[in-house]
């Protein structure tokens, strides 16, 4: 088994509800064991569209970082994801940040994730359930990769509540 991180996103629809669906979608591919908070995110490099919800899950899988990718996909196809243009709007997001300690560099797929230090909708769920973890590939924390990013609006946790 090898713990895996995956990030997700949803801005289109229920967005909370389209986190739910895509956790439950998981198993058995991934068991997931830690679920970060949800986070309401302003929109980056496409910045007209709704806010994004975003979260983090940390899970053990037996499966192949391309096999997992193809799960992956699966499930935002089956949720109802459409093709849109690169970093535009979508009901369902699914990346993989970390493979265990692995790096991947294959057409397609790149793990860890080559946006990641660049995101703080990634970076900070990511914090609240592995601040140690490290990047394979500098060697840094999580937590010393979001302090990197500096005080960044634009993140904010993220209740039902608020959409009341």
């Amino acid at each position: 088994m090898t713990a895996v991180y995956i990030a997700l996103g949803s801005n289109l629809g229920d967005r909370a509800a389209n986190l739910e669906a895509a956790i439950s979608a998981l198993p058995p591919a991934v068991d997931v064991s830690r679920r970060s908070p949800v986070y309401e995110t302003d929109p980056e490099y496409v910045t007209d569209q709704p806010a994004f919800l975003n979260m983090v899950v940390c899970g053990d899988t037996r499966l192949e970082p391309e096999d997992l990718l193809r799960r992956l996909k699966g499930i935002e196809h089956d949720l109802g994801r459409t093709p849109t243009l690169r970093y535009g709007p979508r009901l369902i997001d699914l990346d993989i940040i970390f493979f265990g300690d692995r790096l991947v560099d294959a057409p397609g797929l790149v793990i860890p994730h080559p946006r990641l230090a660049e995101r703080v909708f990634v970076l900070r769920p990511l914090c609240d359930i592995a601040p140690a973890a490290t990047h394979p590939a500098t060697g840094e924390t999580v937590l010393h990769l979001l302090e990197k990013l500096g005080d960044r609006t634009g993140v904010r946790r993220y209740s039902r509540d608020s959409e009341t």
